[in-house]
């Protein structure tokens, strides 16, 4: 008897090997435009390496098989050790083969911020977890680097390209990693709120040593070499510190791992409760500066931030197309059927926008004291570009599974895990409400870079009846906002709808950017739903280019 119940077929295949930057048009061109052409060679390299099926696998074993605290030895002596699956590693050595996490402070150029976030875009699309700690790392280096006697024994393991997983003393590694630890649980993004205290050993001051006691509630990458960490000093100033994991005479510094945290998504990354316990630590920068200091890092992460999500809704989209090119229902492949062909090209314009605007963020941090518009871009929209790329992500990576239909929801498909993903980069470095202050702030305290952003907006919106009015709109918001803090996250929309318009007018081909402006600043525009494109637009051409690998 046959008991052959059913046949595999009308099923997509996954996606073998492709390569992440030759399929990615947008990224691309806004690499030649932004000052980067000198790295297209090196990023098709990086865009094969990164487009290998069998990274998918490594993302998945990471995922799947989440850190574990080792907190004492079989003999008994307490540890605080984190044990990762090898598949973590490999993702890791790849980061650290690439420079992801030192590239423009290593080999400084006109260029090297684009570069580098390229690479990590695409990096992102592997797999979000590992970003966290090259995140921290890459940002703590013009901290670090600025503290001299301590820069001349950490430059070879900041700037190494050789991945050192092992838990010990800094004499006996290649690389190393460095995070943060700045949130505490009865404050969260309010920092002056911290309790923790170090206290001097001697004389104290800029490059001396102190002992730390208090706690932090949110310390991801706790099996880094070293923290950067938010205390109060002796006047009650709050100051920075690098708290090493080990010290110089080769034993642990008293820094106590309570336990992992239990996180919705980004778990193939540990984050942690710890107890700074007498910790030893060294004061970095000036007394009482520690909140500007670990702000200026912060500018580093947010940039990541965009481009993590970024990354993660450039994937969604491809896996999208990818799977509605290959499935038919109701009679016809789905990528054929005019719902469908709208919300896939409403899912690509959005992911091209994100794109854009991340580069020329990056581009901005190559060439911040350059002008003021390039100082605005980088203090001022970045905050903003935070806050909505972040946000956007996640309702687009939800659109994006839904393509898959119930395929997507379960965990075999990567998708599941980029929804998981996807809040962490909103709610890390500070929340939308945090990031929509923070625009406030730049906006009143900035006011020479902001009216620079202003200036260079409405000259690139002249001769346009859409932008013109939305950037009308825009300046009668901010002057709202300035009165009324409650209109801070539609000045942030608004912001970067219109730098995306704009870059998208300037770079983009025009089914793109007609696309773009109508449905998002236009009498078209249909609130926040995807797929509802007006008729006129060429969404064929638009899928086309967001994703021709099949």
């Amino acid at each position: 008897m046959n008991w052959t119940t059913h046949g595999v077929c009308n099923v997509v295949e996954a996606l073998g090997n492709f390569n992440r930057y030759d399929t990615d048009l947008a990224l691309r061109e806004g690499v030649m435009r932004e000052g980067a052409a000198w790295a297209d060679d090196a990023l098709h390299e990086m865009g094969a390496a990164l487009g290998r099926a069998d990274l998918q696998e490594q993302a998945r074993l990471a995922n799947v098989h989440n850190p574990v605290l080792r907190s004492f030895d079989p003999q008994g002596r307490r540890v605080d050790s984190v044990d990762f699956h090898p598949a973590w590693h490999g993702l890791m050595r790849g980061i650290f083969q690439r420079g992801f996490h030192c590239a423009p402070w290593e080999r400084p150029s006109p260029g090297a911020h684009v570069a580098r976030a390229a690479g990590y875009l695409m990096q992102g699309q592997v797999e979000a977890g590992t970003l966290c700690p090259t995140t921290m790392t890459f940002a703590s280096l013009p901290i670090l680097r600025r503290e001299q006697a301590l820069w001349s024994q950490l430059e070879p393991h900041l700037l190494s390209r050789e991945y050192d997983p092992r838990d010990a003393p800094l004499s006996a590694k290649m690389g190393m990693l460095v995070g943060m630890g700045l949130t505490e649980k009865q404050g969260g993004s309010d920092l002056r709120a911290n309790a923790t205290r170090a206290t001097p050993v001697a004389a104290g001051g800029r490059g001396e040593p102190y002992t730390i006691v208090g706690h932090k509630w949110f310390l991801s990458a706790p099996q880094s070499d070293a923290h950067l960490v938010l205390a109060h000093d002796e006047t009650g100033a709050l100051s920075c510190f690098y708290v090493a994991r080990w010290l110089s005479d080769g034993t642990r510094n008293a820094v106590r791992v309570q336990r992992l945290k239990d996180k919705l998504g980004n778990r193939s990354n540990a984050s942690a409760e710890v107890e700074f316990q007498d910790a030893s630590g060294v004061l970095i920068g000036e007394p009482g500066r520690g909140i500007p200091i670990l702000m200026e890092m912060a500018t580093y992460t947010r940039l990541d931030n965009v481009l993590g999500s970024s990354a993660l809704l450039r994937a969604g989209v491809v896996a999208a197309v990818h799977h509605a090119r290959g499935r038919a229902a109701f009679g016809h492949m789905l990528a054929d059927q005019p719902l469908m062909r709208a919300v896939l090209a409403d899912l690509a314009l959005e992911s091209e926008a994100a794109t854009a605007l991340a580069l020329r963020l990056a581009a901005a941090f190559d060439r911040a004291e350059s002008s003021p518009l390039e100082a605005a871009m980088r203090r001022i929209l970045t905050p903003a570009a935070k806050l909505w790329v972040c946000k956007r992500t996640i309702e687009a990576v939800a659109e994006c599974m839904e393509v898959l239909g119930g395929n997507g929801y379960v965990e075999e498909h990567a998708l599941a895990r980029m929804l998981r993903e996807a809040p962490v980069n909103s709610i890390w470095e500070g929340s939308g409400n945090v990031m929509a202050l923070d625009l406030l702030r730049a906006f009143q305290r900035e006011s020479h870079s902001a009216q620079a952003l202003l200036d260079w907006l409405a000259s690139a919106c002249s001769g346009d009846a859409i932008l013109s009015r939305a950037m009308a709109a825009l300046e009668a918001l901010i002057a709202e906002a300035a009165r009324d803090p409650r209109m801070g996250r539609s000045m942030a929309q608004e912001l970067v709808l219109l730098v995306q318009a704009v870059l998208l007018r300037q770079h983009a081909p025009q089914a793109v950017a007609d696309a773009f402006i109508v449905s998002r600043l236009g009498c078209a525009r249909n609130g926040r739903i995807f797929g509802a494109l007006p008729q006129g637009v060429d969404a064929r051409a638009i899928i086309e280019r967001a994703w021709s690998g099949d």
